[in-house]
This record gives structure tokens, C-alpha cells and sequence, in this order.
């Protein structure tokens, strides 16, 4: 059995049957059993039943984002939100079922056109800090363009997903169209990487175990689409509003207990503006309200486990340069304050590697060359912001910093209608938008000679 913890309380919330290898291969031989009659469902039909998995994840909405809340620690705010954002991404991509189209070509001698094929069944591995969200972002496509899936949750967070499955079979969609396997990852998604029936494997975790996803299944030649790790660079100039840019600073690291890979953990400041900056965000982060996940008013939760808080903790040692530290509560539970690192070289530890918790540093720079310099000294590229009113300077350094998603003048990532996906070592493919939909089909060309 799975021992499911509660984060905020450190004690056991639900005790979930451990998959393994048996379990996964049977969760393969249904969606594959289920892929042929799921496919030819006529896509009104398709549509219409992804309309109704949204309304039902609506109707659950509040028992879902408790149980994500309670299970993952995040506050209940942020929870409803998600919950909000896994229905508005069903509903998405309910309504482009229809329009996934083909092409006509002009050839010589005959008529020449496109389809987008399904894959046949896919295995979705989805990580811990974001479980029902991320998960939709790779079943929603997968069944919009007529896949079959097999999801394997994070074993720390199994629970909504486990009840997505059942919500989603009331709802209507076909038994062995949604498969879960609860389970570790070194068994159960191991087995769907290298299972000879699954046609791709969509991975969202750190860039460490994507690099070994890629090799597993590099023999049977899947399709992969990888969304990994992140240290992105939140980069205020001095002619930026100041006090906007550093009031939204601190959820940009802190939320979701600064466990999300957009993380915008590399705060680079002016240095001409970085004392007034840094009077600003003292303010804000002393302001952010650490404790209950349940509690209305609560903006960060605790951290997942103790073992992350261990991880973290090493970022932060004795002799670090802490120049803000939040309040977190004390007793159980696996607590760790906002903490901000100031001033910190771009070539230490805490601004090199993805902490994965509430821990920002903030790095000086001192010209637009100097700051893009030092946003692209990594080997990552997921995301990142611009604060600056000049509107030339935000396009030109947007373009020039190597990363998948930025934003100018504001600190949001992902929306449902948009791609989103990283550069370099942050991953391979994109979610979201229309363009999720290329990476679960395969493009078929068919030419239809009409020459006697």
C-alpha cells in the first residue's frame, strides 16, 4: 500500500493499492483494447463527451480542489483555481476535436491531402506540485485527437487523479479510454516507457529523470514530449514600476510553495535600483501569508515531504546571505519560510540549480547586455519576465532571453489557449494551445491519382 500524506499535518490522509508492473500492463491491454472504438467515435460525439468531462469536473469542483489542497499542500485559493483551469481545458479541447484538419496539396496528376491520425495509447506521467492540472493538460489533447491513455501519477499526490477516473467514467467516456496506475515511477513509468504497446510517453518532472526518459525509449522509438526543469529570470530594470515589479515578486517564487518549474527564483535588478527594489520587496515578502492550506486567507502552503525540505534547507545554510526571511508556522508538517538571498553571483548554487522551493536570489546587473547575459547562464529556458517601461528594451530582451514562455510587465505563465513549453534542457514539445494537439497525432499524407 501507498501511505498518503498530508503535507501540512505530516500524518497519513489515505492509504492507496501500490501498482507495479502487472498493474501497468493491464492499464496498457485496456487502453489498447478501448483505442479502436475510441477512435472512431465521430468527433461531434467525442466532443460532446469532453464537454461533459468538463461539466462534471465543475460539478466536482470543490470535493477536487479539497482533495488537492489537502493532498499536495497548496492553499485552497490556489486549488479552486486549478480545479477551474482542469475544466477550461477540457472544454478547450472539446472544441477542437472538429477542427483538427488536413491540408490540400497541388500536385500533378492527382489530388494530394493530410490527416492527423491518433497514436494509438499513450502513457502521461505527471509530477507532484500541480497533479490534476498538469495531468489535464496531457489528457485533454490525448483524447481530443483520439488517443487512449494510461496516467501515472506522482506516488505523493495519487488522489484526484484517482478520482478523475471515476468522474470521468460517470461522465460518460468509455471504460478503458482513462487508465491510472498508482505507482513508482522506477516501476510503473519505467514499464510505460518501455511497453512495446504504448505509442508515446508526455513527461512532466525534473530534466534529470527526462534525460532518462528519452533514453528508455529510445529502442522502441516513442514519441516524447518532455516538460522539465526550470531557473527562470524575473529581470527588473530601473525604469520598471518598482513597486509592481517587487510586489509581485514574491508569488512568483512563493507560490505553490515555490515548487513550480516557472519559478521566476533568479530575481536580476538594475543595480542603480536595487536598494530601492529591495525596500519594496522586504514589504511584500514579510507580507506573504505561510499556514493552513484549508484557511481562506492563506497564500503558501508547506512544502511536500520532508525529504524536500531537507533539499531546500541545503540551499540555505548558516552562512548563507539571507537578506529577507518570511514567517512559517512551527509544530507539524514540512514548513520552510520565504526566504530571499541578496546580493547573490550568478554562479552560486542557489543561482544555478532549480531549488524547487521558497528560496529567490537576487543578482545585480548593470546594463540590457549585462542582464541577458546573465538570464541565459543556465542550462535551462523554461520561463521568465521583463519589467520595464520601455516598450522597445521588453520586445528586445524577450526575444533575446532563451527561454519558451516570458512575460513583460507581469509574472504569469500558462494559459490554456497558448503554447507553453521550454528551450535547451527544460524539454522538448509543447502543451496547450493548438499546438499540443500536433505532438498526439501522427501527420498522414495520401495522394489519390485522377489520371485515365
Amino acid at each position: 500500500m501507498i501511505e498518503v500524506v498530508e503535507p501540512a499535518t505530516a500524518e497519513v490522509m489515505a492509504t492507496v493499492r501500490e501498482a507495479g508492473v502487472e498493474e501497468t500492463d493491464a492499464a496498457v491491454a485496456a487502453a489498447k483494447a478501448a483505442f479502436p472504438a475510441w477512435r472512431a467515435i465521430a468527433p461531434a460525439d467525442r466532443s460532446r463527451l469532453l464537454h461533459r468531462v468538463a461539466d462534471a469536473v465543475e460539478e466536482h469542483h470543490d470535493e477536487l480542489a479539497t482533495l488537492e489542497a489537502r493532498n499536495a499542500g497548496k492553499p485552497i485559493g490556489d486549488a479552486r483555481g486549478e480545479m477551474g483551469m482542469v475544466a477550461e481545458t477540457f472544454r478547450y479541447y472539446a472544441g477542437a476535436v472538429e477542427r483538427l484538419l488536413g491540408d490540400t496539396i497541388p500536385v500533378a496528376g492527382g489530388v494530394d491531402f493530410t490527416f492527423r491520425e491518433p497514436l494509438g495509447v499513450v502513457g502521461l506521467i505527471v509530477p507532484w506540485n500541480f497533479p490534476l492540472t498538469i495531468a489535464s493538460w496531457k489528457m485533454a489533447p490525448a483524447l481530443a485527437a483520439g488517443n487512449t491513455l494510461v496516467l501515472k501519477p506522482a506516488e505523493l499526490t495519487p488522489l484526484t487523479a484517482l478520482r478523475f477516473a471515476e468522474i470521468a467514467l460517470e461522465a460518460g467516456v468509455p471504460e478503458g479510454v482513462v487508465n491510472v496506475v498508482a505507482g513508482p515511477g522506477r516501476v510503473c513509468g519505467q514499464r510505460l516507457v518501455e511497453h512495446p504497446d504504448v505509442a508515446k510517453i508526455a513527461f512532466t518532472g525534473s530534466t534529470e529523470v527526462g534525460r532518462r526518459i528519452a533514453e528508455s525509449a529510445a529502442p522502441t522509438i516513442k514519441r516524447v514530449t518532455l516538460e522539465l526543469g526550470g531557473k527562470s529570470a524575473n529581470v527588473v530594470f530601473a525604469d520598471a514600476d518598482l513597486a509592481a515589479a517587487a510586489q509581485a515578486a514574491p508569488l512568483a517564487v512563493f507560490g505553490n510553495a515555490g515548487q513550480d518549474c516557472c519559478a521566476r527564483s533568479r530575481i536580476l535588478v538594475e543595480r542603480r535600483a536595487l536598494d530601492e527594489f529591495m525596500s519594496y520587496l522586504e514589504a511584500a515578502v514579510r507580507g506573504v501569508r505561510v499556514g493552513d492550506p484549508l484557511d481562506e486567507s492563506t497564500q503558501m502552503g508547506p512544502l511536500i515531504s520532508e525529504d524536500q525540505r531537507a533539499t531546500v534547507a541545503s540551499f540555505v545554510p548558516d552562512d548563507a546571505p539571507v537578506a529577507i526571511r518570511g514567517e512559517a508556522p512551527d509544530g507539524p508538517g514540512f514548513w520552510f519560510p520565504p526566504t530571499v538571498l541578496a546580493p547573490v553571483s550568478n554562479d552560486d548554487r542557489a543561482a544555478r540549480e532549480e531549488i524547487f522551493g521558497p528560496v529567490a536570489a537576487v543578482i545585480p546587473f548593470d546594463s540590457e547586455e549585462h542582464a541577458v547575459r546573465l538570464a541565459n547562464e543556465t542550462i535551462y529556458g523554461l520561463s521568465g519576465s521583463v519589467w520595464t517601461r520601455n516598450g522597445a528594451r521588453a520586445l528586445r530582451v524577450a526575444r533575446a532571453i532563451e527561454t519558451g514562455v516570458i512575460s513583460i510587465n507581469s509574472n504569469t505563465s500558462v494559459r490554456v489557449s497558448t503554447p507553453f513549453g521550454g528551450f535547451k534542457q527544460s524539454g522538448v514539445g509543447r502543451e496547450l494551445g493548438p499546438h499540443a494537439l500536433e505532438h498526439y497525432t501522427e501527420l498522414k499524407n495520401v495522394y489519390y491519382a485522377t489520371e485515365e
